[in-house]
C-alpha cells in the first residue's frame, strides 16, 4: 500500500515505467557480482518516468532464478534498495521465484516498476520544444545498461577477453568498467523543474541518439547534436577501435557518455548548467533543435 499525499498536487497524474537491465546479467554472472545489478534495474524504470516530469514515488522488483540462493538474492535486493535511497521512492515489495529447468541454477533474472507521480500541469510532453531550443546533456556513468550484445560479442567472443582482463585505457578490469551502476538522475533533476521550463527530456538508452531522441520531438523539428561538446569516455573509444565501428552505428547502438538529454529554451540554458553545478553536476549544451525533419542530425567528425 502507498498513501498518496495528494495536498501537494492540484491536479496528481501517476506515471509508471518497467524495464530490466538485459544482458548486462551475464557481466554479474562472470564476475559473481551481485550488489549492484539491481541498481541498475531502479535506474531504468525511474530515468523513464524522470523524463515526463514525475516523481518517482516507489518500485516493485522481480527476480526468477532456477536455484534460490538466499545470500545472493540479498545481495540483489541491496542494490535495489540502494537504487531506491538515490531515486527518493520506496521498495514497496517484489516477487522471487525459483524456477529449476527454465533458468540454470547459477543464472538469474531481473526486472522491475516504478510508479511515480506529477501534477498534470508539469507533465513534460515534448510539445514546447521550439526551434531555436537547446540541447542540454547530462554525463552517463559508462554504459549503462544498453547494448551488451554488442559488448559482450566484441570483448569476449572476437577478442576473447576475460572480465579480469586489465585496460590501460580505462584504469581498470574490464569487469570493474562493465558492471559501473546505470546512473539514477533523479537527484539531479531534483527541484529544477520548479524554477525553469524543461521542454523535452530524453533517457539515452537502447538505440542510442537516433531513437531516443526523436521521441520527445514534435512533427517539424529536428535535433542536431555536435558530439564534440561533451567528453566521450574511453570506454566507447576503446570498443569503437576494437570493433572498427562505424561513428553513426556508436551513436544509435550507445549513449556515449550523455545519459539523460533535455530540450530548453536558449536564454535559459546557462541558468541551468549553474542550477547543475550547485549539485556538483556537470552539464553540457550539446547541440540545437532546428526546423525540418523529425529526427536527429550528428554532426560526426
Amino acid at each position: 500500500l502507498f498513501a498518496l499525499n495528494q495536498g501537494q498536487y492540484g491536479e496528481p497524474v501517476l506515471v509508471a515505467g518497467t524495464d530490466g537491465v538485459g544482458t548486462k546479467l551475464m557481466i554479474a554472472f562472470a564476475l559473481d557480482q551481485h550488489d549492484t545489478i539491481g541498481e541498475d534495474c531502479v535506474a531504468m524504470c525511474v530515468n523513464d518516468i524522470l523524463c515526463q516530469g514525475a516523481k518517482p514515488l516507489f518500485f516493485l522488483d522481480y527476480i526468477a532464478t532456477g536455484k534460490l540462493v538466499p545470500e545472493k538474492i540479498a545481495k540483489i535486493v541491496a542494490g535495489i534498495a540502494s537504487g531506491c535511497v538515490k531515486a527518493g521512492c520506496a521498495l514497496l515489495g517484489g516477487e522471487t521465484a525459483e524456477m529449476p529447468g527454465l533458468y540454470k541454477p547459477d543464472e538469474y533474472d531481473l526486472a522491475g516498476f516504478a510508479v511515480g507521480v506529477v501534477d498534470r500541469k508539469q507533465i513534460i510532453t515534448g510539445e514546447k520544444i521550439k526551434e531555436g531550443d537547446v540541447l542540454i546533456g547530462l554525463p552517463s556513468s559508462g554504459v549503462h545498461s544498453n547494448g551488451f550484445s554488442l559488448v559482450r560479442r566484441l570483448f569476449f567472443q572476437l577478442h576473447q577477453y576475460d572480465v579480469d582482463h586489465y585496460f590501460d585505457e580505462l584504469g581498470s578490469s574490464l569487469g570493474e568498467e562493465l558492471i559501473k551502476p546505470t546512473r539514477i538522475y533523479v537527484p539531479a533533476l531534483s527541484g529544477l523543474g520548479d524554477q525553469f521550463d524543461i521542454n523535452g527530456l530524453c533517457h539515452i538508452t537502447g538505440g542510442g541518439f537516433y531513437e531516443n531522441i526523436p521521441r520527445m520531438l514534435p512533427s517539424g523539428l529536428r535535433a542536431v547534436v555536435d558530439p564534440s561538446a561533451a567528453p566521450v569516455p574511453p570506454i566507447f573509444k576503446l570498443m569503437q577501435e576494437l570493433g572498427a565501428i562505424d561513428t553513426a552505428e556508436m551513436y544509435a547502438t550507445f549513449n556515449m557518455g550523455i545519459g539523460l538529454m533535455m530540450v530548453v529554451a536558449q536564454d535559459i540554458a546557462d541558468q541551468i548548467i549553474q542550477f547543475l553545478a550547485t549539485k556538483n553536476e556537470k552539464a553540457y549544451i550539446i547541440g540545437e533543435i532546428i526546423a525540418g525533419e523529425r529526427g536527429v542530425s550528428i554532426c560526426h567528425p
